[in-house]
Parts: structure tokens; sequence; C-alpha cells
């Protein structure tokens, strides 16, 4: 091993430590690993989430651009977000019944902060066929009491985490799954659209790695009131994906 490639090793290692909870026992990761599959029925192989729109334009046109764009999304964009707002809902499920209006703000907030109007279709969507399907299969009263404050649009990242704290699941292996499933969809996005072969694409997965664990431990100690991004790039992709001529993906 490299010294480079050892320090790497070492510096995930060290950034993990703090993400590590042994407490989630072999139930809960059963359930993080159904959930976030790319089996439950969510239909997140529809969306691009904009890459596609960057892949026609011609700004990510191989392995090593995915990995940057994806990279970014994940510390200053819309995974950012998600991560702040997944610890926060997470957070507000285990109070809902002493204070239900705390948790019904921040799916407000959620469903209103996507930055295009596809984007905003794609929480909305997938947030509602996870609540569906996991009321169906792996109901919790802590889902029972986000439907019971909030009656609009569900964004996923609140619907994810609120039944991950309904089923006792830890908030930092929840969150880093949460993280990886966005990161994984969006690589299988890319190596349909670049095109890119299977062994390219699980490359990318591993060298988000560092990404995801970032954004992770950054959203464990970030306010609420400190959402935003600067992802600007994937933001305009998004919304100029509304009117591409021709599409694969809905966003």
């Amino acid at each position: 091993m490299s010294t480079n490639t050892a320090m790497a090793t070492m510096g995930t290692t060290t950034m993990t430590e703090g993400l590590v909870d042994k407490s989630l026992g072999e139930a809960g990761l059963y359930r993080l690993m159904t959930w976030l599959s790319p089996g439950y029925p969510v239909g997140a192989f529809s969306y691009s989430h904009g890459l596609e729109y960057a892949v026609e334009d011609g700004t990510v046109t191989d392995a090593a651009a995915l990995r940057v764009w994806l990279a970014d999304l994940l510390r200053y964009g819309s995974g950012r977000n998600d991560a702040i707002l997944f610890r926060h809902a997470h957070d507000a499920a285990g109070e809902a019944a002493l204070r239900p209006a705390a948790l019904a703000a921040i799916a407000e907030l959620a469903a209103a902060f996507a930055a295009s109007s596809e984007r905003h279709l794609e929480t909305t969507a997938q947030g509602r066929a996870f609540a569906e399907a996991t009321m169906d299969a792996w109901p919790c009263d802590a889902l029972d009491r986000l439907l019971t404050a909030w009656d609009g649009l569900l964004a996923y990242p609140v619907v994810v985490a609120v039944a991950a704290a309904g089923h006792g699941l830890a908030l930092a292996p929840s969150l880093n799954a949460y993280l990886h499933g966005f990161a994984g969809n969006l690589v299988s996005a890319g190596v349909r659209l670049i095109p890119l072969g299977q062994r390219a694409g699980q490359q990318v997965v591993a060298a988000l790695e560092p990404a995801v664990v970032e954004t992770a431990a950054a959203a464990l100690v970030t306010p609420l009131e400190d959402l935003g991004g600067s992802a600007l790039l994937a933001d305009l992709a998004a919304m100029k994906h509304e009117t591409q001529y021709t599409r694969l993906f809905r966003s």
C-alpha cells in the first residue's frame, strides 16, 4: 500500500469513528438495507436529479467528472440539505408525541425546499411512495404521528428519517445509509447516461465514501437555520432538464 493510500484510508477511518453505532443490531441493519435498496418501491431509478442534462450538455462525460459532480452535490448541494433535514426530522420524530408542531414544521420546510419543480416532484413522489410502502410492511407510531401532524406533501429524507427513528434505528448509521442510497442511485443513472461500465460505476461509488461520511458528520452538528447550498450548476441542470428535448429520466 502506498503512503498516500494509507493516509487516505486512515483519514476515512478517523472520519468514520464518530459515526459508527454498534447498537444498530441485525434487525436495524436489515431494515435499512431493505428501505434503501434499489428494490424498495419508491421509483428512485426514474430520477437523475438533473444529471441527465449535465451529461447532455457535456459537463459530465466520464467517471472522473461524475465523481466530482456527485461529491459536490453531497458536500455543497441537495445532498447536504437532505442530510440536515434528515437529522432534524429524526430528532423531532422522538418528540412528536409532545411537540407535533415541530415535526410538521420540518416536513413543511422540506417539502418547500427544492430548487426546481422536478426536484420537488422527485422528493415528494419518493416520500409518498416510501410512506405508503413502509406503512404497509413496516408500520410504526412515528409515521402515524407524522401523517397526523402534517397532511401536506412528504419529502423523502423526512419520511425515511421518521421511519428510522420510529423503529429505534440510531441517527448516524441511518443517515449514512440514506446518503449512500442517494449517491448510489445517481451513480446508477450516470452508468446508463454517460454510459459507463458497471466496474467504473462501482469505482465511483467507492470514491464517494469520504464525501458521504463528511456530509453525514457535518449534518449532525448543523442547525436547521443553516440549510442552503452552493452547487449552482447542479441546480441549473435540474431546471434545464424540465425542457430537455429527449429524456430518459423524470428529473
